[in-house]
């Protein structure tokens, strides 16, 4: 299974699918409206999110920079399967016109996550 990561965590995430690699200080300033928190927060849930193996940092041009290192859609489906069994308790596949309109995955991102969510295996977690 995918991992999932927290809500912060995915804030993160997204800013990084979006464009990456991104400095600390980039990732901030592009997710602050979303989170509303410090600086020192953002670095100390990248730290979290290195251990996790969540983001890889590197240098560039002399400053850390930071990437995804989880699959976009893979964690989107997780998500979208974690909410489905644990919050709205459904058993069967999410329809995935539920993402129909987001500004996060293109219409071949949109078909993968279909086909993800059609074929999750009925494991108990």
């Amino acid at each position: 299974m995918s991992v999932i990561p927290s809500v912060s965590e995915l804030s993160l995430l997204k800013v990084l699918w979006k464009d990456q690699p991104l400095s600390a200080r980039e990732l901030h300033e592009r997710a602050v409206a979303e989170l509303d928190w410090s600086f020192s927060s953002t670095r100390k849930t990248l730290e979290r999110m290195l251990d996790k193996q969540m983001v890889a940092q590197d240098m560039q041009h002399g400053v850390q920079v930071y990437r995804a290192q989880l699959d976009k859609v893979s964690t989107l489906a997780a998500f979208a399967h974690d909410f489905g069994r644990r919050v709205m308790e459904i058993d069967a596949p999410l329809p995935v016109n539920m993402f129909t309109g987001s500004k996060l995955v293109d219409r071949q991102e949109l078909a993968e996550l279909e086909q993800m969510l059609q074929d999750w295996p009925d494991a108990k977690d």
